[in-house]
């Protein structure tokens, strides 16, 4: 059993703009003792599911302004909070964290949830594990387009120095202020939604996930996760035929333009991107324009076909 703590429900209660359904998976094997928590939104029968996955430090509230949008398809909505992140159990060593700790789990979600038709939405940490899923072939026959923004494969290359000095931060500072974090790229980010990034750690005993997160980064060819990065991009290379959607929020010093056009490159037959001028990290809070653009892009590859 995994120690870890569970945030009392009353910290959502007032959370701005997001009332969508919440259900929980749970006796996953090897994550025994561990509830993780997905939205789960539109018809279970839908024709096409959005797989919605967030990154560092936030969670699915992140995708508040794109899932009213994917809804309007009639479309089934999955947005899923990482083990140690929004309603999910948060193990409290940071030990317990690793690449393929939320990567099992993640396949393990589709996999119970019987996920077909699969529009995969990422951005951050949601895109360094979520672009890794195709390499299992279930998941890869499960996919039929892709959204991407501001994220990367990380095949163990070295980082830059802007991330070098977020990953010391991180690891550094104890009470991590996660809604000052994604304020600090979000100028227009209200109180209420700053405290709906801060609802799901009532104390510093809660963010040991949100803690490591940067330090599990493969930066080197020899770290978890590398190889099945490199994997991936082969996969993304050679083998995806599906429509794809680019959005990059340009203000993000990290995963800016250059690291975006550089994937852009790795994804067969991506188009050229949106650029969400002042867009920040976090650009699923410039998200309704975001998903609209991308199902116009999507319909006009139908169009096209």
């Amino acid at each position: 059993m995994i120690a870890a703590l569970r945030t009392p429900e009353e910290r959502f209660a007032h959370l701005s703009d997001f009332d969508f359904p919440v259900r929980y998976l749970e006796g996953v094997p090897g994550y025994e003792g561990l509830r993780g928590a997905y939205i789960d939104a539109g018809p279970a029968a839908a024709e096409r599911t959005f797989l919605c996955l967030h990154g560092e430090p936030s969670w699915s509230f992140l995708y508040r302004k794109m899932i009213p949008v994917f809804l309007e398809t009639g479309a089934r909505v999955i947005a899923p909070d990482l083990i140690g992140f929004g309603r999910s159990d948060k193990p409290v060593e940071e030990g317990a964290y690793s690449f393929d700790f939320h990567r099992d789990w993640l396949l393990a979600l589709v996999e119970r949830l019987e996920l077909r038709r699969v529009t995969l939405v990422v951005q951050d940490w949601g895109g360094l594990l979520g672009l890794t899923l195709p390499v299992d072939p279930e998941f890869a026959g499960r996919l039929e387009r892709l959204i991407v923004m501001n994220t990367a494969l990380a095949v163990g290359d070295p980082p830059g120095p802007g991330f070098e000095a977020w990953k010391a931060y991180a690891l550094a500072t104890h009470d991590l202020p996660v809604g000052d974090i994604i304020a600090g790229g979000t100028p227009h980010l209200t109180a209420a939604e700053k405290a709906g990034y801060d609802a799901p750690y009532p104390d510093a005993r809660y963010k040991a996930g949100a803690r490591v997160f940067p330090a599990l980064v493969p930066v080197a060819p020899d770290m978890p996760g590398a190889a099945i990065s490199r994997q991936a991009r082969e996969w993304w290379s050679n083998h995806w035929n599906g429509p794809s959607f680019m959005a990059i929020g340009d203000a993000d010093p990290v995963l800016g333009p250059p690291a975006m056009q550089a994937l852009r490159r790795v994804i067969k037959g991506c188009p050229e991107p949106m650029i969400v001028v002042g867009g920040g990290h976090f650009v699923q809070e410039w998200g309704e324009p975001i998903a609209r653009a991308a199902l116009e892009a999507f319909e006009a590859s139908l169009d096209r076909a």
